[in-house]
């Protein structure tokens, strides 16, 4: 990875703009090397900055060290800002007001505040030295506390919108530290954080963890040092370099060192007891100052120094729109070893022509879908890493740097980071990147992943290869949901590299939005057929992890906690979500819909038979929670382009809402049309079935721990393509089979030890009506009852045969659930008897169920026990 140049003088420049991960002047990745400045002793004109001259040479220093960027505290005078940009520096502005008392608490207070930004933005605007704004710096803890984050975060937006109304164009940042993490501000241009940790393995988790806070958007360290007064000057040299190639190595858009120097004047004092600056109050270098500008000029490394070569896969179909932007994205990667493979998966247009007019190796196919030109893509591929970009993406220039010192530094077989819809794609194209369904990730830490998506993911080819590559069956979507559990069902673990960025183009029409969805929704029905075990009985996989995405996307009735601490004393204080799902996070699934139409038909019904006309209020609260999920959503959503005029922002505002009541459904069609519906069958058995219980008593010459059987019944009941679940840590039974939404059955057991190896394996199987089951039977029965007696005889036949179909379906559910944990406890059972059995001898046709008093305790001690007949089907009845 080269080093990343120096911008050149500020002069005549526009202002940075972020934009996804990073910063940006014009086209040119703007990676901040900054270091703080100040606070100072008043001057005698009040100024707190030194004098003209110390600044000027302060300034040139600070560029010959490497630095881009300086953080002062205080809106500066104009010279200050001339001399920044006449060195070559651009100067982030802070903007200090009453943050350390209770300002909420007093209307005079937040006037002064307001009018103390205005004037500090006032004195500053538009000079072209400017990084952007800080609107706060560290509200205390307990300040926050005492005032209520929401009333902070809306104090804090205001203030925004006070900077943005002087100075539009500029960036905005609230300084924030760990102690109040918690604050949302989704408004604000730039994440910035202060920290302080000298442990360089707690600096990188935590420069994780706020990446993941940050989301889509740049993070900026803000402050990060060490006091070489109380560690030592080697001890402070050593810890700001390894901060800072946390901070880089972490995916940051910059860090800032604290400070510059050890003259420090706050509250009216000099503080003489503290020393973080990379040189003396008389201006002396330390050995920090050397630090940082090894650091700043050192070009990241993997362990062991060496890049592995990278082979990029991009698989086409029909994608002339785009491929030209991906692969010239591709060609400006700033990576020592890599090769672009592109699979034409038999495109119809002008693809082909494109690609060869680009220095890449082409593979041409006829259509066979994704999972096989994936495929194809790796028995091309000679790197021992293979990445995946799809061809309506664009990388950053540092994609591959990223992922490549993740995978270095880590077990992982496989990284993936995050990928943002870019600026300036169209009217659709910037409200689909604010509506629910588009590709994300699952992560299950701060650094490892349940799921990346197809559009950005790497994997070591040998593990790609040791699990067969991608399933053909997928030839749309789901080919990377399918592959990341099974790379996970080998013991291997997925990473997530903030810093990894793919620009990923939303659908750019409604048309192509809902074609997207509808082939999730049928991807969706394919995993779920083959991984049923990751699907509740509603057909919504059951993630481990948090899922990310935009904030229009975050569903808004999700509730939350702020952990604290102890009267407010932690260190680290976060937000939690907590609770059940919230209603608007219910309203976002697709079967929603279902349960709309259901109350329609109640409400018909009415027409016939009055009572039912409550389903009428309903089906219109059913109906407006959709609305309401769909609103909220809409006011969440982000723009980048700025602020449009107010008929752009009603266009992008409805057609954000229309999105949002799209989603579902078209999610929903999907669904159906491929056979994953909330009725679906989800234990398979051969034969009938029979709703009752099953007990068992194996007798075993030679016993086996009881986990390893019950791991052998799951492998069983997986093979058959039922849907079953282990039972917690709080459960007393063991594996559960579900039959659908309505009936499922339990097993228990417990193995009891006779001697020399010989064992008992008890097994007790009972089917389960759901409480959503007897809930609906119970209103049914109501229902029907009251109807007939009210003479409402065709409303009554009508709910009666809807009544008797849920009570035949959940006894068939039960029976069915039942009869596959029999069937696969019994095959489980026989493959253990074959293979146990010693060469030579004749193995026992098939296990059967104890009689009853084969081992009573006190008839014979537990080593005398005879074991039964053998019969299959001599299982016993539950008493």
């Amino acid at each position: 990875m080269t080093l990343v140049e120096a911008p050149p003088p500020a002069q005549g420049l526009p202002h940075p703009r972020a934009a996804g991960k990073f910063l940006y002047v014009r086209d040119r990745k703007l990676d901040v090397r900054g270091v703080t400045y100040g606070t100072f002793r008043p001057d005698h004109s009040d100024a707190p900055y030194p004098s003209p001259a110390i600044v000027k040479r302060d300034f040139h220093d600070m560029v010959e060290a490497g630095l881009n960027a300086v953080r002062v505290y205080t809106p500066p005078p104009c010279w200050l800002l001339d001399e920044a940009m006449e060195a070559g520096l651009r100067v982030m502005v802070g903007l200090p007001w009453e943050q350390h008392v209770a300002f909420l608490d007093d209307a005079g207070v937040r006037r002064s505040v307001d009018a103390r930004v205005r004037r500090g933005v006032s004195q500053c605007r538009s000079h072209p030295a400017l990084l952007g704004y800080a609107i706060g710096n560290e509200i205390p803890a307990q300040i926050v506390r005492w005032s209520g984050r929401r009333r902070v975060e809306s104090h804090l937006a205001r203030l925004h919108h006070a900077v943005k109304e002087q100075d539009p164009d500029v960036l905005v940042a609230y300084v924030n530290y760990p102690s109040t993490e918690y604050l949302d501000l989704p408004f604000l241009d730039v994440v910035a954080f202060n920290v302080f940790i000298e442990s360089t393995a707690r600096m990188s988790a935590y420069v994780a963890r706020l990446q993941n806070i940050a989301a889509d958007r740049a993070l900026l360290l803000t402050e990060l040092g060490l006091d070489s007064r109380r560690h030592g000057l080697d001890a402070q040299a050593r810890s700001v370099g390894e901060q800072i190639r946390a901070a880089r190595e972490g995916g940051c858009a910059g860090a800032f060192v604290f400070s510059w120097t050890d003259e420090w004047h706050r509250g009216g004092w000099d503080v003489e007891d503290w020393e973080f600056g990379l040189t003396t109050r008389d201006r002396c270098p330390k050995p920090a100052l050397t630090a940082v500008r090894r650091e700043m000029a050192r070009p990241l490394t993997p362990p062991g120094g060496g890049w592995p070569r990278i082979t990029v896969v991009v698989c086409v179909y029909n994608g002339a729109p785009w491929i030209a932007d991906c692969l010239e994205g591709l060609s400006r990667l700033q990576y020592p070893d890599y090769e672009v493979v592109v699979v034409d998966d038999g495109s119809t247009d002008a693809t082909a022509r494109i690609v060869a007019t680009h220095d890449v190796r082409c593979i041409r196919t006829e259509n066979r879908g994704l999972g096989h030109a994936r495929n194809a893509g790796i028995e091309a591929a000679d790197g021992e890493i293979v990445a995946f970009i799809d061809a309506d993406a664009r990388p950053d220039r540092d994609w591959l740097s990223h992922v490549a010192l993740t995978l270095g530094a880590s077990d992982f077989v496989g990284v993936g980071g995050p990928n943002i819809a870019p600026p300036g794609d169209g009217l659709v194209a910037s409200c689909v990147a604010n509506a629910p369904g588009g590709p994300t990730h699952v992560l299950r830490t701060d650094r490892e992943a349940e799921h990346i998506p197809g559009c950005n993911m790497v994997f070591r080819k040998s593990a790609l290869e040791a699990i067969g590559g991608f399933d053909p069956v997928f030839r749309v979507a789901g080919d990377d949901v399918d592959l990341c559990w099974r790379l996970q069902a080998r013991g291997w673990a997925l990473g997530f590299s903030p810093g990894a960025v793919v620009w990923h183009h939303p659908r750019d029409s409604i048309g192509a939005f809902w074609r997207q969805q509808r082939g999730y929704g049928g991807a969706e029905a394919l995993l779920e057929t083959k991984w049923p075990e990751k699907y509740n009985g509603a057909g919504h996989v059951t993630w481990g992890g948090r899922v990310y995405g935009p904030p229009s996307v975050i569903f808004p009735g999700l509730r939350s906690r702020v952990y604290q601490g102890t009267w407010g004393e932690a260190p680290f204080q976060r937000l939690e979500s907590h609770g059940s799902p919230g209603i608007l996070e219910i309203a976002a699934m697709p079967e929603w819909y279902l349960l709309i139409v259901v109350l329609a038909g109640l409400a018909a019904l009415g027409t016939l038979w009055h009572p039912l006309l409550w389903a009428l209020p309903l089906l219109f609260a059913g109906s407006g929670t959709s609305v309401l999920r769909a609103v909220r959503g809409a006011a969440r959503a982000r723009f980048p382009e700025g602020t449009p005029p107010r008929v752009e922002r009603a266009r992008r505002w409805g057609l954000v809402v229309l999105l949002h009541l799209m989603q579902p459904l078209a999610r929903l069609t999907g669904r159906i049309r491929m056979g994953l519906v909330p009725w679906r069958r989800r234990a398979h058995v051969r034969g009938l079935t029979k709703l009752h219980g099953r007990r068992f008593a194996l007798w075993r010459e030679l016993g086996q721990p009881l986990g390893q059987t019950l791991r052998n019944v799951e492998e069983e009941l997986h093979q058959g393509g039922s849907a079953v679940r282990r039972g917690g840590g709080y459960d007393s039974w063991d594996l559960q089979v579900d039959g659908g939404n309505f009936g499922f059955a339990r097993l228990r057991s417990c193995a009891e030890e006779h001697g020399q190896g010989r064992q008992l394996f008890r097994a007790d199987v009972q089917p389960r009506i759901s409480r959503s089951a007897w809930l609906l039977l119970m209103v049914g029965a109501g229902l029907v009852t009251w109807s007939g007696l009210d003479g409402a005889w065709v409303v009554a036949v009508v709910l009666a045969s809807v009544t008797l179909l849920v009570a035949v379906r959940a006894l068939w559910e039960g029976g069915s659930s039942t009869a596959a944990l029999a069937e696969a406890l019994l095959d489980a059972e026989a493959a253990r008897m074959r293979q146990s059995t010693p060469p030579g001898t004749t193995p026992p046709s098939e296990p059967g169920a104890a009689e009853p008093g084969a081992c009573e305790p006190g008839a014979s001690g537990p080593g005398d026990a005879v074991p039964s007949r053998v019969a299959r089907e001599a299982s016993l009845k539950a008493g």
